[in-house]
């Protein structure tokens, strides 16, 4: 079965990964394309300019934060459809470059990635 995984963009790659995607608006600060190992950069799909500064990782909004950006999610199908896609073909990890691990965009991706197959 096709796994999806998260992880931080700046921890290294490995052949457990699958196809790598960043979820991040932003390139993530200081790291290399090539220690990146980005093999698709899904920045459409990241929360709005908008509501990430609102958001600004305060775990005390992170229930708002969700919904907002399911919200947000829901509005533009598309972008989870090409995750979809990738993830009929092979597992993948989503990427994403906030030092909080348990509050950020890719936790929600995942969550409602795998809600989906679920169906």
């Amino acid at each position: 079965m096709k796994t999806i995984r998260i992880k931080r963009a700046y921890d290294p790659a490995s052949a457990e990964d699958g196809f790598r995607i960043l979820v991040d608006r932003l390139w993530p600060r200081g790291l290399t394309k090539e220690k990146a190992a980005v093999d698709l950069w899904l920045k459409e799909i990241a929360p709005s300019t908008e509501l990430r500064k609102w958001f600004d990782h305060d775990a005390t909004k992170w229930e708002q934060f969700k919904s907002k950006y399911s919200k947000e999610l829901s509005e533009n199908p598309a972008n989870l459809e090409i995750i979809r896609d990738h993830l009929k073909k092979q597992s993948i990890t989503l990427l994403y470059a906030a030092r909080d691990t348990a509050h950020n965009e890719a936790i929600l991706l995942q969550e409602i990635l795998n809600n989906s197959i679920a169906q």
